[in-house]
């Protein structure tokens, strides 16, 4: 009787067992997942972008505080606050580590090349020296670039504005992303046989001088997805409005608080697209194994007040953008 007891015993923990790891999640442990998100700054698109990470996450099961821990710090455009953060994260010994922007990209691996690391809202990582390829980055590092067709939007503030025969450019000269669309930029304008005229800002103090400047030399105004100009498109919008010069922004999030219209992404979306990945890491998969991905999203957005400021039909925009 004893032994037929012990035998049952044996047989219902074996039941147990099995049940329990049946209700794990695919590819998981029971180790704890951390995340960490290191941001550079306060800007809608960044913004956007860990909030759609955040949300897809928990739309796949993913839910903070709950089976997952994320560690979420914002640097405030600040570089000793970039490097005391990422060593932070280092020190974390996180599941996987999510860098909004190239600069937090660059200080997230080089204080940390272990832990398995993403990134977003990052124009060419490629020449950020973050991977060797988009399409095998070669290293602990992967994620999803921002990269828009600048000569689309070239090409649309041309058919907008056809008039405009010298384009201003505003950008910070020390963001790499900028640098690589303004190069773009330049070569498109060139194409269309027109002239360009550049001005750089260092930071968001400088962006209401620099743009008054800028648009008295200019008939009409290209920003690229910049991080001290898109914090201070506000300003922008006012001194396009004021002095009857046009703006047109590479991102689809500064549109709204100063540029007149763009071929741009969702920044929510692409943070989604983000978390996809982020959830393959979880699951297994190396970040040298994942190539990067481009925004699969890309539409029309306009500035309806902006639009009509300058004399702009917004449904004409719409029909000749199809």
């Amino acid at each position: 009787m004893k032994k037929r007891y012990w035998y049952l015993g044996l047989v219902s923990m074996a039941l147990l067992l099995v049940l329990g790891a049946c209700g794990k999640a695919q590819g998981t442990s029971d180790k704890k997942i951390k995340i960490g998100i290191l941001q550079l700054m306060n800007q809608t698109a960044l913004d956007d972008a860990r909030k759609g990470f955040i949300a897809e996450l928990a739309k796949e099961g993913y839910k903070d505080g709950k089976n997952i821990t994320i560690h979420y710090v914002n640097a405030q455009n600040d570089q000793a606050n970039l490097k005391s953060m990422s060593e932070q994260l280092a020190k974390d010994k996180n599941t996987v580590n999510l860098a909004i922007a190239t600069p937090a990209a660059q200080a997230l691996l080089q204080a940390d090349k272990d832990t398995p690391q993403l990134f977003t809202a990052i124009t060419d990582p490629v020449a950020a020296k973050l991977v060797k390829s988009m399409k095998n980055p070669g290293s602990n590092v992967t994620g999803t670039s921002d990269l828009v067709p600048v000569s689309g939007q070239i090409k649309l503030l041309h058919e907008l504005f056809p008039k405009a025969k010298t384009i201003g450019l505003l950008y910070n000269a020390a963001e790499p992303n900028s640098l690589v669309q303004v190069k773009m930029a330049k070569a498109a304008i060139a194409k269309l046989g027109l002239k360009s005229t550049a001005t750089t800002v260092a930071s968001t103090n400088d962006v209401s001088q620099a743009m008054t400047a800028l648009a008295g030399k200019a008939d009409a105004i290209y920003v690229p997805a910049d991080n001290v100009v898109a914090a201070s498109m506000a300003t922008v919008g006012k001194i396009s409005a004021e002095q009857k010069v046009p703006v047109i922004p590479a991102a689809s999030t500064m549109v709204p608080a100063g540029g007149v219209a763009t071929n741009g992404i969702d920044y929510k979306k692409l943070g989604a697209q983000t978390a996809q990945m982020a959830i393959k890491i979880i699951k297994g998969k190396k970040a040298k194994d994942l190539p990067v991905e481009l925004p699969k999203d890309i539409s029309l957005v306009v500035n309806q007040k902006l639009a009509k400021t300058f004399d702009i039909d917004p449904d004409k925009i719409v029909n000749d953008a199809k």
